[in-house]
């Protein structure tokens, strides 16, 4: 009778065993096959050549950055943890000290690590705010002066990056009113004549209609 307990309790233990094996593997195939997806996505990202943030005082160097990876995130399909691990395995130097220590912080804190929070820390240590008061400042006070249309325009693009509501949907009025103040007298009587609703259009059409020497 014991005999049969015995070699019963054996066989239950043995299918036990069998089945804590399975799992295990089934565990381990899956725990791989997330580090493919892992290594697939960081390949994926990596094709897409994003620039190193080394640190250091470059505010513009770190909005370009930042940006650079705004642009790669929209034609990856990432969430919130995922772009945080990609953006911050291309920090070095300087960056990567910053976030090591900047990271623990906020973990110790218990606040999630959200895309939206890695860029206002990030921003906040290297294009601070007196930095983003003095660019924005240098965009509302840019002036044609010496420069062709095509390079006032160009400037006005790059520097209405650091004046983000200009920029909103609700304000192309109020970019185009600007963007005509700042043109020298003879080419801004052109464009009050003219009345166009869009700065790339405007640029176009006055580029066309200018021929060298015309208008001062």
């Amino acid at each position: 009778m014991n005999g049969r307990n015995d070699d019963a309790i054996a066989a239950a233990l043995t299918v036990v065993a069998q089945v804590l094996a399975q799992a295990q593997g089934n565990g381990g195939h899956g725990q791989e096959d997330q580090g493919d997806v892992e290594k697939r996505r960081l390949d994926r990202f990596m094709r897409n050549k994003p620039p190193t943030f080394k640190g250091r005082f470059d505010p513009e160097g770190a909005l370009t950055w930042k940006e650079s990876m705004e642009r790669i995130f929209l034609a990856m399909v990432t969430n919130d943890d995922q772009k945080v691990r990609l953006a911050t395995h291309i920090l070095a130097e300087e960056a990567e000290y910053w976030w090591t220590s900047t990271k623990r912080r906020i973990e110790a804190s218990g606040d999630a690590i959200t895309w939206v929070r890695f860029k206002n820390e990030f921003l906040k240590k290297y294009f601070p705010k007196d930095m983003r008061n003095k660019k924005e400042a240098e965009f509302l006070n840019l002036k044609q002066g010496s420069m062709s249309v095509a390079e006032y325009a160009a400037k006005y693009e790059e520097f209405s990056r650091f004046c983000p509501y200009i920029n909103a949907k609700d304000a192309m009025d109020s970019k185009c009113v600007k963007f005509e103040n700042g043109l020298r007298p003879k080419i801004y009587q052109l464009s009050v004549s003219m009345r166009l609703e869009t700065l790339t259009f405007w640029c176009i059409s006055v580029a066309c209609l200018m021929t060298p020497g015309r208008l001062g």
